[in-house]
């Protein structure tokens, strides 16, 4: 089986994906982990040294790497709004998850994680990065096979509910 996780920063792609691999004994990948990886730097590290362009490459990259690999991927909150990194998702052998969150649950994980270790914060501020979210809304949404409202939920119940979509969505094709 093989799942990507799309959603806005801070909409718990990382945990869930955690959680999902646990529970089907599948590889996980984590786009930015890869990176880090790769090039043993963090995102805002490579970001303030190489620029974005350069970033999105690196990721495009590691995307194809992983769809080819399989297993459970979750991606960057950019990645799916890049055409090719779209593109490659679409028509990847993969189950498409957009893990939707609204405005104060994005906030209120990203003031936990650390915002203002996020390149985008540093550009937009918090107030940028909701109309940010709200922009991507429905790339994200016209990209999904499956979307889960992660609020007020924990990862094992978003992870359970996500099972049951697929197994729906499985038996509809």
């Amino acid at each position: 089986m093989n799942i990507t996780l799309i959603g806005f920063m801070g909409s718990g792609k990382t945990t869930v994906a955690n959680a999902l691999s646990q529970q089907l004994e599948i590889e996980q990948n984590d786009l930015d982990e890869m990176v880090l990886q790769r090039t043993g730097l963090t995102i805002p590290e490579y970001f303030e040294q190489y620029g974005e362009a350069k970033f999105r490459k690196l990721e495009m990259d590691n995307l194809q790497l992983a769809l080819a690999t399989g297993g459970i991927l979750s991606t960057g909150g950019g990645t799916p709004m890049q055409a090719n990194n779209f593109k490659l998702i679409q028509e990847a052998n993969t189950a498409t998850v957009f893990l939707n969150a609204q405005d104060n649950t994005i906030t209120h994980h990203l003031i936990h994680d650390g915002i203002e270790e996020r390149p985008l914060f540093k550009q937009l501020g918090i107030d940028g990065i909701i109309k940010l979210k709200h922009e991507r809304q429905l790339t994200y949404e016209q990209l999904a096979d499956v979307i889960i409202d992660v609020d007020h939920k924990s990862p094992e119940l978003i992870v359970n509910e996500l099972m049951e979509k697929l197994s729906e969505v499985n038996s509809n094709d």
